[in-house]
């Protein structure tokens, strides 16, 4: 018997998947969540087939029937319904780029795993894209990612050549879901090969913290990541938080800059107490920002702040030539907390102001805020970062020199 709409409206699900008949071998399938999809159900040679054709009420009962019918046709010559589908998506596969698919995969499956996509976003337009972008996802080969790997190690960017197979290897992986590609290219190059994480124990000493605020003063570097690296160090930030700031999140008159809770690793919003030094820099800034809504613009725009890697090349650059061992920008924040919790600061006025979150039972029943604490410790940390500056001459913002 036909099925109607109505009929269909009115199924409902079971503890296993069941299948209702309309004619001329087309069935809906229903599915313990609610789910519907359409089936056509012939024989050809002998053989009995099935072809899915869609799912309801995207397919509706009509469209159902009209695919049904034109399968049929295709059965009457002596074709596979199934067998041209399969042959069609053989065909579409030839023709996705690794550009297009990119596109899906940061849709359907980067953007539901992270808040926040930028990072590895980064890689593919900056490195993957211009390399194989344009070419067939299943035609890349492992010399392919390989080039493009060590392309970014040849640079001296360990890191980010891991961070890049990373992204590499995730996107082959959804290929291979997706029925684009039959192997992963970049399974044959082992992490391990690539780049393996340290962890981290990187603190400056004071006599290191005075070198490295010198050298970077001293250096070419732009003025904005001059300043942007003392400010890491004085307020204790992570550099994503720094890159995102924009200026109505920054009050002069209260001495505060907050930072929203899309902006947060912690996913809340967080307060930074700041210092006379940190509002003289954050007003030098201002002056540099030409106007934009942004604290650091990137550059030649007013709408976009700098690339992550951009501060961290700054940093390299600086350092060179420097008798300190190397270090990175998030050090700064390590370096922070263990110098402040060597002049004997509470170790949880320290953490609030690293806006980290304290596990365990304390952090369950600790919701103090140490706001008057965390203002007078940072008032305390940029008077003593100030005070390490006392050999060289070097202009460290509008509000100090050191002589």
């Amino acid at each position: 018997m036909p099925m109607t709409d109505t009929a269909i409206k009115a199924l409902k699900p079971k503890a296993s998947r069941y299948t209702v008949s309309d004619e001329k071998g087309l069935v809906l399938e229903v599915f313990p969540t609610g789910g519907m999809l359409w089936h056509y159900r012939y024989r050809l040679n002998g053989k009995q087939e099935r072809v899915t054709l869609g799912r309801y009420p995207a397919l509706s009962l009509k469209l159902a029937r009209g695919q049904r019918d034109d399968r049929a046709t295709q059965v009457a010559l002596g074709l596979s319904p199934a067998q041209q589908k399969q042959l069609a998506k053989v065909a579409a596969a030839d023709l996705t780029s690794v550009a297009d698919f990119g596109e899906r995969f940061f849709r359907e499956i980067v953007a539901k795993d992270r808040k926040d996509v930028s990072i590895p976003r980064r890689y593919f337009d900056k490195s993957i894209v211009p390399a194989i972008g344009s070419k067939a996802v299943r035609d890349v080969t492992t010399e392919d990612v390989r080039a493009i790997i060590w392309k970014k190690k040849d640079e001296g960017f360990d890191a980010a050549a891991g961070e890049i197979r990373g992204v590499l290897k995730r996107l082959f992986d959804y290929a291979q879901t997706a029925g684009l590609a039959t192997t992963n290219p970049v399974l044959a190059l082992p992490m391990r090969h690539v780049h393996k994480a340290k962890s981290r124990e990187r603190a400056l000493s004071p006599d290191e913290v005075g070198t490295f605020l010198k050298a970077a003063f001293e250096s070419n570097i732009r003025r904005q990541f001059k300043i942007g690296l003392h400010l890491i160090l004085l307020t204790m930030v992570r550099k994503s938080e720094l890159l995102l700031a924009r200026w109505d999140c920054v009050n002069f008159e209260q001495a505060e800059w907050h930072i929203p809770a899309e902006n947060s690793k912690t996913g809340k919003p967080h307060i930074v107490y700041l210092s006379r030094q940190s509002v003289a820099l954050f007003r030098e800034l201002q002056a540099l920002a030409g106007g934009s809504e942004l604290v650091l613009p990137g550059r030649g725009t007013l709408t976009k702040p700098f690339a992550h890697n951009a501060i961290n090349t700054a940093l390299k650059t600086a350092l060179q030539g420097q008798a300190i061992p190397a270090f990175t920008v998030h050090d700064l924040r390590r370096t922070a907390s263990t110098l402040l919790h060597e002049n004997g600061w509470p170790s949880d006025v320290v953490e609030k102001a690293l806006n980290h979150t304290i596990g365990g039972v304390r952090g369950v029943y600790n919701r103090a805020e140490y706001a008057s604490q965390r203002r007078e410790m940072l008032q305390f940390w940029a008077d003593f970062v100030g005070q390490l500056l006392t050999t060289g001459r070097v202009i460290l913002g509008r509000f100090k020199q050191v002589a």
